[in-house]
């Protein structure tokens, strides 16, 4: 009897990633898109742009009152300290959570967002359901992410538009005063910035 043998199987990726793969393909045989910018553009938003360069900007605030009076008076020359810089990065507002209030980010319209800060977008921030809901139940869309708020907390819904868009400067976890700009940061989440999370000191 053969005995069996050991075959090593390749994961198959989604029908979507296939979808992208075979469109990027299409693209770049037809001289439409050239491969290696695609690749740096791919690259400098999933690596060198991000949630972390809004974090630093978070870790600054925190340690920094002077940098947080000048985020708060006009973030977008704040944030440019940073060399942040770019499309859909241009008009920002700093909004910042405080044990009374608590701010929370959604573009009704479509899916209006701070890359140079944030990154790419999730997939749930361009979602009909949040972009509709958010603003009618904030509470409600917040207690489904996991956060339920005191009443005594206000929550205060910002709509960004093409023209402007916000960054949520959330609540310095306690027993984070001994920790430096880096270890706050690395703190710091992509939905603590939108307003959908209350952070938590690392354990």
């Amino acid at each position: 009897m053969e005995e069996p043998q050991d075959h090593q199987h390749q994961t198959v990726p989604s029908d979507i990633s296939l979808r992208v793969k075979s469109l990027e393909s299409l693209l770049v045989e037809k001289g439409l898109v050239d491969s290696a910018a695609l690749d740096a553009l791919v690259d400098t938003y999933e690596n060198k742009v991000g949630p972390r360069n809004g974090a630093r900007v978070v870790a600054r605030a925190w340690t920094d009152p002077a940098y947080k009076s000048r985020l708060l008076a006009n973030a977008s020359e704040a944030i440019a300290e940073f060399g942040f810089l770019g499309a859909q990065g241009e008009h920002m507002v700093a909004l910042e959570n405080t044990p009374h209030i608590h701010n929370v980010v959604v573009c009704t319209l479509c899916s209006c967002y701070p890359w140079p800060v944030l990154g790419l977008p999730p997939a749930w921030y361009k979602s009909n359901a949040y972009r509709a809901r958010t603003v009618i139940d904030p509470r409600g869309v917040l207690k489904e992410f996991g956060l339920e708020l005191s009443p005594d907390v206000e929550v205060r819904v910002w709509d960004s538009t093409a023209e402007l868009r916000y960054i949520v400067i959330p609540q310095r976890p306690a027993g984070t005063d001994d920790l430096d700009e880096d270890s706050l940061a690395a703190l710091v989440t992509r939905n603590s910035m939108i307003g959908v999370e209350i952070l938590e000191a690392a354990k």
